[in-house]
């Protein structure tokens, strides 16, 4: 895949437009930590749901790319980057979803928001080790915060065992797949706008997981559709939609950290629907990655 360009922030940029980027990176991170509930209450297949949640928002984002905005049909058949970039993010997508909603079914909750969420780690890292961005004494700390504290917030319910390794490797995988998609992603958002790239990917992941959902041994179509479409909604046109928004105007430091509000919620969710209570060290977990997001800002 052809690397990203560098996420830099135009010295002109006033601290408002920022703000509201960061707060969309923040907003998107939460509504995706509802994700793998609203998979484990699907009763179709863990590839069919993901195939649902990407058909089902395809036509909307599609159809409204193509009305706001028309000025980018041009460039779209005449540049054959971006059209190879985005089925590049949307392959990216789909084997990341495929994976994530495989793991999600053969471990542990705590381990698979675990895993997955190293995601964050991975795209800071890349960062930091390209030289495409070299973040100050603030955001490393920030970065070792968010590492110690998304660590307390499941390292007592996390657990490695073997009936657990193949979900763990899973979630791990889909990680990286993740890391690579915001990649693609930041690249594209440098000559297109969020509906244009978010429809572009979407679409393309959904072209390429119909295969793989019609061989899986499990069911295609839902009985209940109401989980596929919230996935649909919630995560994908919207989780997805602020995620991509943000990735277009902050560093791909910030945005790896920002993904880990997705623990936060995760863990608050928890405590609040199935009255999971958070020990000390879970509390001590949230302050850290809490701490972490606001220290990033700086």
């Amino acid at each position: 895949m052809a690397t990203p360009a560098p996420e830099t922030t135009p010295p002109a940029a006033s601290a408002a437009p920022q703000a509201g980027a960061l707060a969309a990176l923040v907003l998107g991170s939460a509504l995706l930590a509802f994700g793998p509930m609203l998979v484990r209450l699907s009763d179709s297949g863990p590839v069919a749901s993901a195939f649902w949640r990407m058909a089902l928002a395809a036509p909307v984002l599609v159809l409204a790319a193509v009305i706001l905005n028309r000025r980018e049909s041009a460039p779209l058949r005449a540049g054959q980057l971006p059209l190879g970039l985005a089925f590049i993010a949307g392959a990216f997508f789909a084997a990341d979803l495929t994976a994530w909603h495989s793991g999600i079914m053969r471990t542990t909750s705590a381990n698979a928001t675990l895993f997955a969420n190293t995601t964050a780690f991975m795209l800071a890292g890349w960062a930091i080790l390209s030289g495409h961005e070299r973040p100050g004494g603030a955001r490393l700390a920030a970065l070792a915060l968010a590492a110690a504290g998304a660590l307390l917030l499941f390292g007592t319910s996390a657990s490695v065992s073997p009936q657990n390794l193949a979900g763990d490797l899973l979630s791990l995988l889909a990680a990286a797949f993740y890391t690579g998609y915001l990649m693609a992603v930041m690249r594209l958002r440098g000559r297109f706008s969020t509906l244009t790239v978010l429809a572009m990917s979407t679409l393309s992941s959904a072209l390429l997981l119909l295969p793989a959902a019609l061989i899986e041994p499990a069911p295609f179509f839902p009985r209940d559709w109401r989980p596929v479409i919230g996935l649909a909604l919630s995560s994908q046109l919207v989780g997805q939609g602020l995620m991509v928004f943000a990735s277009g105007r902050l560093p791909a430091f910030i945005v790896g950290l920002g993904l880990l509000v997705q623990p936060l919620v995760s863990a608050a969710a928890g405590w609040i629907v199935f009255n999971e209570r958070l020990g000390p060290l879970e509390m001590l977990g949230a302050a850290l990655v809490a701490i972490a997001l606001v220290l990033v800002r700086r």
